[in-house]
């Protein structure tokens, strides 16, 4: 089972989900045992497959980090926090955290766009 490991302890995802707030990027860092690879990747697919099917979801990536670290990183696109809550809550999902490696920690924590004039847009 992938353990929860706030990416922000002083504002974990529990009280994220309270927030109302359209669209947000969901940001999930897993770190895991190399050996729990292709375990981890199977219970992501997993994952990722109900997640696709849910209300308000918009897209998803997986990113491997370079190098030799067993480290990835999740990134996905929702129309509300509302959404994610129903599905990030919803008990299938919440019965497939158990497919994960006893190894892997997740970080997950939502994001706002933000405009930078020039740079970046809303």
């Amino acid at each position: 089972m992938a353990h929860l490991q706030p990416m922000d302890p002083a504002f974990p995802i529990d009280r994220q989900l309270a927030v109302d707030a359209s669209p947000v990027v969901l940001v999930n860092v897993f770190t895991l045992d190399k050996a729990d690879e292709q375990t981890f990747l199977r219970a992501w697919q997993d994952d990722a497959e109900f997640m696709k099917r849910q209300p308000g979801f918009i897209s998803t990536q997986l990113h491997r980090a370079i190098g030799e670290s067993p480290t990835y990183l999740n990134y996905a696109v929702w129309e509300s926090t509302a959404d994610f809550r129903v599905a990030f809550t919803h008990p299938e999902f919440r019965a497939k955290i158990s497919a994960y490696p006893t190894s892997a920690k997740a970080s997950p924590h939502l994001f706002q766009r933000v405009g930078v004039p020039g740079i970046c847009v809303v």
